[in-house]
Parts: structure tokens; C-alpha cells; sequence
């Protein structure tokens, strides 16, 4: 032990080894207890789901604001505990499809997850790619030009006597599973439209009808943002089998000849969409505390979480209480703000400040951390990182029986001394074992863009995000408290607040040295 902490400090600039006592003195405040005792709040039913701008998610808000001022951490916006933004709600339906004058009913025929603006356009052609993939084992557009043109592609992926052509295996890969793939795949090579056909359209909506029917949200900002996410339409077989009626294919014909290699088809039809949906405008608010540091005061330390999930389904009447996604990472900012004060009521301050800040509208697009990234507070230029916490109270598939880990995104994105620091803090207190497979701006489930510390990545601050991976209960009314590991939180949680302490003690800020953490 000795050892690892002489190494501390002569890589991080510790003065003592007292310093490093003080930071064990303070990490071990962090309590599952306590952890327990927020998530419990946060996360019942009274709480509504949080959803971004409703009653539930203002409930949450006034109860960490009250946290803070609990424990005599200031508010961080001129002294309000409130950055509030303005945004723009844009109701599910208002939509119709027409395909060879015959139109095509919301619901019945198609339907479409928010995320993009209300659009009309027309297509006298439409391309289909077979499964939409774009992948070294499998390519479905092969040499095709689909620049500011609409495609149609397969749900899934084709499997050859029961075994994915991708994976070799009967296990399907994240091009059936991660529905954001095939869509960003056609946005990159220039698609204007992405229509995709799923095998059983009924059976999607009465299972995703929650989603569908839930309104895209976007910040206010005066005028029309360019979308981030590409026209997207799942449609019916009926449907496509109209738009493919003079190739003389059907749906189920090609998915029945589509293996190895794709077919491509170039479908002449007349396509129509209009998009006119009910608007609604309200506001919503981060959450900022604020511990100012000494000698370094100017230069911030910023912990993040997203207190906001997707609300209540009024059908089923069903609460998602978001006990995980990101209750777990909301309860543990707030503790760590503790820890912290703490610190500073016993003399022990830290040296650079601590802007603790709990982030609403994730779930609609990152939209409370891109407000504040483009409305700091305090000067981007003097933000030393952002540590950001989304999800660590269950366990994955992989590690069903080892509870001791945590994914580590982003930390070699753009500063190689951040990534040492959370490595050595690890090493030194919590032991965790520290799993880099989502670490890479490749990686097929897009994790390193998912979360809010991408809002700081891409205005060149370091990151890392402290994730355990999606289970069964992910975006649904299970995912409740009851299921939480209480104990794991505890330690990475500690984790954040040991990587943080020495983030705001060292001598020099880190550094950026790295420059492939934007996309």
C-alpha cells in the first residue's frame, strides 16, 4: 500500500500522504445507506418518472436543490440552485404517408420515434438495401450512391440456417439490437429518408406504444435547429410491398433470399409525407451546486447525472421510476456533494471548485448538458473535466456474476493524464475492475455519444462516463429500486469522488493531448 501511494504522489503532485488520508477520510462518508435513502425518494411512484419538464421531474429538482442547501453547498447559478432552459414539444401523430395516392394510417400502417423536425417531402423513388447494414461481414449498400435519396431497409439481420451471417452464431449482433445503427449508417451516406420494415409492425407498436406516443422535445432556441437524427418511419409489409409492387419482389420474398449477399433495388413510386404535429412549449432546469475552491477557484471540476427519466405511461398506468437510469447516478453526485462539503467544513476544501450538477432532458436528446455547454456558467475554457455518472446500480449480461466492475468511457478520448488518474484512484481505494470495451468512438452502441459528457467532449473538455451496461429492466416500468445494488454504487461512487479529489487538488490542471474524443 506504501508502494501505490508513493506512486500517487509522485505522478499526481499529492504534498502528503495526509492529503491522500483526507480523501480516504472523505470517500468513506459515501454510504449505501444514505444512497438508499435518495434513490428511495427520487424513484417512487409520487415522483411520476421524472419525465423532462413535468410535475415529477420539478419534484426531483426541488428535492436535490434542497439536498444542497442542506448540507451548505451553495447554488451554483449566481448563487440559484436553477439553470433553467426553454423548450419545444412536438406531440406524437399529425403525420400522413401516401404511397401511389393510396394513404397509409399512423398506428395501422407505420409509425416513428421522436427526435426530428415536422417535414414534408416527396420521393419518386425509393432505394431498397436490404438489411441497411454496413459492416465488414455483411455490406448492404455495397458501391450504391443513396445521397438525398429515401431507403428502405429490413429489420434485423440476415441469419443461413439458423446462424447470424454476422456473428457466426445463432446470438444476433448489435445490428438487430441497437436501432440506432442502421439509421446513422444511411445518415452518413447522405439519405434524406430511412424507411425500415420490421416483421410483425403490430407487434412493435402495442410493445413500444409508450415511445411512439411520447413527444419529441428539443431546446427552444429562437429557430429551427438542424436534426441530429435522420427521417426515420418504420412501415408495414403492406406498405413496402406498394413501393416494391414494380420490381416484382415482396417483403417476404427478399427476406427469404437475403443472406450472405444483399440485393438492392431501385423501387420507381410515388412517396409522399407530411408532418404537421401539435406544439408545445415549457421549460425545464439543471440543478447546480457549487463548492468553490481555494487557491484554484477559477478553474472548475464538474460531476454530472441525469435526474430526469421517461415518465408515466397513462395507458397501462405505469410509473418508469428510472431507479437506474439515473436514479443511481443522480443519488451518487448527490453524495458526493457531501463528501465534499464536508471537506470544506473541516478545513479541507479542495483547491479547485466543484460544480455538482444533476442534468434534466437526457432522455430527450442530452438537452439540459447542451444547454449548459452552450451557456456555461462558468467559462468552458476553465473546465477541467466533466466526471459523468449514468447508470452503475445493476449488472449486465457480461458480468452477471461479478458485481465488482464498471464500464470507463471516454477517459483516453482526449487527455492520456485523466485516464492514469482514474486508473492509479482506482488502484489505490476502490479495486473495481475497470472494463474499456465501449471505450472507442467505433464502438456499434455509440455509448461515448449517449450520454451528457459528450455535451463537454465535443468543446474539447476530458470526460470520462462511469456506466454498467443496459439489462432487461432498461427503459421500462421495472426498473425500480427494489433491484438496485446498493453496495455497488457505494464503490464507484467513491470511485468518482477519489478521481475527482485528486482532479481538484493536483498542481496542474490536466492536460488535453488527444484529439479523437469528437465526433
Amino acid at each position: 500500500m506504501r508502494f501505490v501511494i508513493g506512486l500517487f504522489i509522485l505522478a499526481y503532485g499529492f504534498s502528503s500522504i495526509a492529503q491522500i488520508d483526507s480523501a480516504s477520510i472523505y470517500g468513506n462518508t459515501i454510504l449505501a445507506s444514505d444512497l438508499k435513502k435518495h434513490l428511495e425518494i427520487i424513484a417512487s411512484d409520487e415522483y411520476e418518472g421524472r419525465e423532462t419538464g413535468r410535475k415529477g421531474q420539478k419534484m426531483a429538482a426541488e428535492y436535490i436543490a434542497n439536498h444542497f442547501k442542506s448540507i451548505g453547498v451553495p447554488g451554483g447559478n449566481n448563487g440559484e440552485y436553477y439553470q433553467e432552459f426553454p423548450l419545444i414539444i412536438q406531440h406524437s401523430g399529425g403525420t400522413d404517408i401516401t404511397i401511389n395516392d393510396k394513404q397509409y394510417g399512423f398506428l395501422d400502417d407505420f409509425y416513428f420515434y421522436k427526435g426530428f423536425h415536422d417535414t414534408s417531402f416527396t420521393a419518386d423513388e425509393v432505394v431498397f438495401v436490404g438489411y441497411g447494414i454496413d459492416d465488414k461481414r455483411h455490406d448492404s449498400y455495397g458501391h450504391i450512391d443513396v445521397k438525398g435519396k429515401v431507403v428502405m431497409v429490413l429489420a434485423g439481420e440476415p441469419f443461413k440456417k439458423g446462424k447470424s451471417i454476422i456473428t457466426k452464431s445463432k446470438e444476433s449482433s448489435p445490428w438487430s439490437m441497437n436501432w440506432r445503427m442502421k439509421m446513422q449508417v444511411a445518415k452518413d451516406k447522405g439519405a434524406k429518408a430511412i424507411l425500415i420494415v420490421p416483421e410483425n409492425i403490430q407487434q412493435n407498436v402495442l410493445t413500444m406504444i409508450h415511445y411512439i406516443e411520447s413527444p419529441s422535445m428539443m431546446l427552444d432556441i429562437g429557430k429551427e435547429a438542424p436534426s441530429k437524427r435522420l427521417k426515420n418511419f418504420y412501415i408495414s409489409p403492406k406498405m413496402a410491398n406498394e413501393i416494391l409492387k414494380e420490381s416484382g419482389e415482396t417483403i417476404e420474398s427478399l427476406r427469404k433470399k437475403i443472406t450472405k449477399k444483399t440485393i438492392i433495388l431501385n423501387c420507381k413510386t410515388s412517396l409522399s409525407v407530411e408532418m404537421h404535429r401539435e406544439t408545445e412549449y415549457l421549460s425545464s432546469e439543471n440543478v447546480l451546486g457549487f463548492i468553490e475552491g481555494t487557491d484554484k477557484k477559477e478553474e472548475i471540476v464538474i460531476l454530472t447525472a441525469h435526474y430526469d427519466h421517461i415518465g408515466v405511461d397513462i395507458k397501462n398506468n405505469e410509473v418508469y421510476n428510472g431507479a437506474d437510469d439515473d436514479g443511481s447516478g443522480t443519488v451518487a453526485i448527490m453524495e458526493i456533494a457531501e463528501a465534499f462539503a464536508k471537506a470544506k467544513a473541516d478545513g479541507n476544501g479542495p483547491r479547485r471548485s466543484i460544480l455538482i450538477m444533476p442534468v434534466a432532458g437526457e432522455e430527450k436528446g442530452l438537452l439540459g448538458s447542451e444547454y449548459y455547454s452552450e451557456n456555461p456558467v462558468y467559462p468552458l475554457a476553465n473546465t477541467v473535466v466533466d466526471l459523468n455518472i449514468d447508470m452503475i446500480g445493476r449488472l449486465d449480461v457480461k458480468h452477471a456474476d461479478d458485481p465488482n466492475y464498471v464500464y470507463i468511457i471516454g477517459s483516453t478520448m482526449l487527455s492520456t493524464e485523466l485516464h492514469e488518474i482514474n486508473e492509479t484512484a482506482n488502484r489505490t481505494y476502490t479495486k473495481l475492475d475497470l472494463d474499456y470495451e465501449f471505450n472507442t468512438i467505433d464502438d456499434p452502441n455509440r455509448y461515448y455519444y449517449r450520454s451528457d459528457h459528450y455535451n463537454f467532449a465535443k468543446n474539447n473538455v476530458p470526460v470520462i462516463f462511469y456506466f454498467n451496461g443496459v439489462h432487461a429492466d432498461y427503459h421500462k416500468p421495472t426498473d425500480t429500486v427494489d433491484k438496485i445494488n446498493f453496495d455497488k454504487i457505494e464503490t464507484i461512487t467513491r470511485l468518482v469522488f477519489y478521481t475527482s479529489w485528486q482532479l481538484a487538488n493536483k498542481e496542474k490542471r490536466i492536460k488535453v493531448d488527444v484529439e479523437q474524443g469528437k465526433e
